[in-house]
Formats: structure tokens, C-alpha cells, sequence
């Protein structure tokens, strides 16, 4: 079951930017960022309602709400602006795999942050990553 809810995410994934791409050929990055924004929240919003888990969300502590607000702001508002800026300015083939490389970052941020072990596996394939990224740029 987790490979398949993997593979419909990366489907989703490897789909969207074609729409962004189109979507921001006549809007400006940050209010089409706003206007996804505000369109995720919704449905997110209905469908914790219905489902019933906003119990779930008054439960979570102070402290998990800090660091979950980090994690907001760094892919959802800078990462997400950048990605828009960038994908409206250049090719998305080229955009959304220097985007896709981004476990290459947490990586190497588990690994200094949590103690995670550096294997010969994650060295080559981190190495494909970068090899990746030269190739197409």
C-alpha cells in the first residue's frame, strides 16, 4: 500500500507543474501562490471537517506546533515562491528535477542532525542526483 500511495503522489507531483507552468503564464508568482494556497487550505480544511480529526489537531503540542510552522514556511512559502518564480521563467523539465532533488538536502541535513549513517548506497546515490543536475543544466 505504500509503494502505491508513493507512486499516485508522485504521479500528482510529476503532473502539477505542467499546470503551474501554465496557470502562471499571465499571473504574478506570489498571487498565484496565495491563490493555490488558499485553494489547498480549503479542501484541506473540509476535509479534516468531515473526516473528523480536528480533535486530532487541537491535541498536537506547542512545541510540535513551532517546528511544524518551520516546516510550513520553508517549503510552502519560500520553496513554493521559488518554485513558482523559477518555473515561470524557465523550462519545467529542466525546474522541477533541480526541485525533485531536494532529498539530496534532507540527506545530508539527517545526517548531521540525527546522527544518520553515511553508506556507500547513499554516497552513489547522491552522486546520481548531482550527476543529474549537471546533466540537464
Amino acid at each position: 500500500m505504500v509503494y502505491w500511495l508513493a507512486i499516485i503522489g508522485m504521479i500528482c507531483w510529476g503532473i502539477a507543474p505542467i499546470f503551474a507552468k501554465m496557470g502562471l503564464g499571465h499571473a504574478n508568482p506570489m498571487a498565484a501562490l496565495v491563490l493555490r494556497t488558499l485553494m489547498a487550505a480549503g479542501m484541506v480544511t473540509a476535509w479534516v471537517g468531515v473526516s473528523g480529526s480536528l480533535g486530532q489537531v487541537k491535541q498536537i503540542p506547542l512545541n510540535s506546533w513551532m517546528l511544524l510552522g518551520i516546516e510550513a514556511i520553508l517549503p510552502a512559502l519560500i520553496g513554493d515562491l521559488a518554485y513558482y518564480a523559477a518555473i515561470k521563467r524557465g523550462e519545467v523539465s529542466v525546474v522541477t528535477v533541480i526541485m525533485a532533488s531536494s532529498p539530496l538536502v534532507t540527506m545530508i541535513c539527517a545526517i548531521l542532525f540525527f546522527g544518520e549513517q553515511i553508506t556507500a548506497y547513499k554516497l552513489i546515490g547522491a552522486s546520481f542526483v548531482i550527476l543529474g543536475i549537471i546533466l540537464i543544466m
